[in-house]
């Protein structure tokens, strides 16, 4: 039987509601907190007939462990979420598209870990193969720490078609490779970009590199010859959001 947990904050909050809202079995929000963000989600709330109760913020802080809880809570239990088509995902954007992609990334801590570093640099979906990589399995939501119900995570049959999709709708493909003569901060990168990362060990496969826009490396000025997958989703979401917050200046 589902245990029943909290998850905190607008984005996971929010994204819980219009993924898997069957899943959420009460709402919790600051009673003091009436701005146009919360009323928004009460909107969508009373939508999706979820109850909702409003409490001091002391109790929700001690709710969410104080962690950063912005006035919402939810109390869900993890039922399996549907894969989303990402034709979805990007018909309900209202900015370019910034996603990131997983060339068979077997290890559920780096797939947690990556998925917390998406959510943290407003990545709009992560995309992985559903064949020889991992899935959404309790290890990669406990080291997420709640980004698997904030970015949408989808497993498509054939990751080099869905690329093929990808840039056919306009997305602007980087593949992050060793060998590559460019290096990420050489790069300008467009609004409407996808990351793609390749599996511990291996790197993009063959297919994946060659279907990608542009391949860079990450600049290396020590010793070590190559990152965790986590870590390298870092530098290079990073480097992309910078470039978008530039553009949007």
């Amino acid at each position: 039987m589902s245990s029943a947990r909290i998850i905190y904050g607008f984005h996971a909050v929010l994204s819980r509601i219009r993924q898997n809202a069957e899943s959420i079995q009460e709402l919790y929000v600051d009673k003091d907190r009436t701005d146009a963000r919360m009323k928004d989600l009460l909107t969508l709330a009373s939508e999706k007939s979820l109850r909702v109760m409003t409490l001091e913020k002391g109790r929700l802080d001690g709710m969410a462990a104080h962690g950063r809880h912005q006035g919402v809570l939810a109390k869900v239990v993890d039922t399996p979420i549907p894969y989303l088509d990402i034709h979805d995902v990007l018909e309900a954007l209202d900015e370019p598209p910034f996603l990131l992609l997983l060339d068979g990334v077997e290890d559920p801590h780096n797939l947690g870990a990556c998925l917390r570093v998406a959510d943290a640099m407003g990545v709009h979906a992560v995309i992985a193969p559903k064949d020889r990589a991992a899935g959404l399995n309790a290890t990669v939501r406990k080291v997420a720490c709640g980004a698997a119900e904030s970015v949408p995570f989808i497993a498509v049959t054939n990751l080099a078609r869905t690329m093929r999709e990808l840039k056919d709708a306009g997305i602007w493909l980087m593949g992050a490779a060793m060998e590559a003569e460019s290096d990420l901060f050489s790069i300008s990168m467009p609004s409407a970009t996808g990351i793609v990362l390749g599996a511990e060990g291996h790197g993009l496969r063959r297919l994946t590199a060659e279907t990608c826009d542009a391949l860079v490396r990450i600049p290396m000025l020590g010793s070590v010859e190559s990152l965790n997958v986590s870590v390298a989703s870092g530098i290079c979401l990073y480097e992309a959001r910078r470039q978008r917050s530039l553009k949007n200046s």
